[in-house]
């Protein structure tokens, strides 16, 4: 399968210019353009570029300008801006960059210069990219970690609380963890984990449904736009499908785990309090551990 390729938003009230710069960086990216500053920030907000090149001399709203406005707007405010110009002088370089622009490109366009300049911010936006990846996901598991889960609830309660729905969220723990590290040891409890985390997420039933280790031998679910009985529903499934699930272990015997479950559910309302929603899962998730484990608890 082809990579995605990375898009560019050119902004230029010049056609020939336009024309120009597509056929240097057509070839390598995705080129969406614009004649004027109203238009460079519809089409901003429109695709989400992963970088603009803006030029600065253009009537009515000049680059400087249009740069203000897409820093200031939700959603776009972080995309780099390259400002592309006719003006040389080092007074005008550094306006350029002293208002955070990643780099400066002066007319006529050298090819070379242009295609190494963008690759170079594309290869810096590209890594950073991995890196915020690569924090947002437990490197065990290979699902979402706690903090990512933390950005995904800010989210879905905006959202709830917007549409007036209900958001559920399950808390989970696997029961007698520790017994398993220590008859087994700590690799084969990963193994464990790694299986179960794995289970888990074959069960949903929407794209919307989330998953993420909370820590430990901790998981959380949450279930936008899900009641009560259909968040009890779903965990009942994963206790059922966990509770059967046999794995080897490295003496040839099968191991088999029990998971226990807290379950809340609300529709938020702008006086809600997100941590008392996760308080309360973990409130339940406690009972049915104090119930006998391998039991799905809800939540006062």
């Amino acid at each position: 399968m082809e990579a995605k390729k990375n898009s560019l938003l050119v902004v230029d009230d010049e056609n020939t210019n336009l024309k120009i710069l597509t056929h240097i960086l057509g070839q390598d990216y995705a080129i969406y353009t614009a004649t004027n500053g109203v238009s460079a920030i519809e089409k901003a907000k429109e695709y989400v570029p992963d970088l603009i090149l803006l030029d600065i001399l253009m009537p009515e709203m000049d680059g400087y300008q249009i740069f203000s406005e897409i820093k200031k707007s939700e959603g776009i405010g972080k995309i780099p801006v390259i400002f592309i110009t006719g003006l040389d002088s080092d007074e005008d370089e550094e306006k350029g960059l002293s208002m955070n622009a990643v780099d400066y490109i002066t007319k006529p366009f050298s090819p070379t210069t242009v295609k190494l300049r963008v690759r170079n911010q594309i290869q810096i936006i590209n890594q950073l990219r991995t890196i915020e990846r690569l924090s947002m996901m437990d490197q065990l598991t290979s699902i979402p970690n706690r903090r990512n889960f933390d950005e995904r609830l800010k989210m879905e309660w905006k959202q709830a609380v917007r549409e007036h729905t209900h958001i559920s969220m399950l808390m989970m723990d696997l029961d007698r963890f520790k017994t398993i590290n220590d008859k087994y040891g700590h690799m084969q409890g990963d193994s464990v984990l790694q299986t179960v985390s794995s289970i888990i997420p074959q069960l949903f039933k929407r794209p919307g449904d989330f998953i993420a280790r909370w820590g430990g031998e901790e998981f959380v679910v949450l279930l936008p736009n899900t009641g009560i009985e259909g968040a009890l529903d779903m965990a009942e499934r994963i206790r059922s499908e966990v509770e059967k699930t046999s794995m080897p272990s490295i003496d040839g015997s099968e191991i088999n785990v029990t998971i226990s479950i807290g379950v809340s559910s609300i529709a938020p309302t702008l006086g809600c309090s997100v941590d008392a929603f996760i308080s309360s899962s973990d409130k339940a998730l406690y009972a049915a551990k104090q119930a006998g484990r391998n039991k799905v608890i809800c939540a006062e």
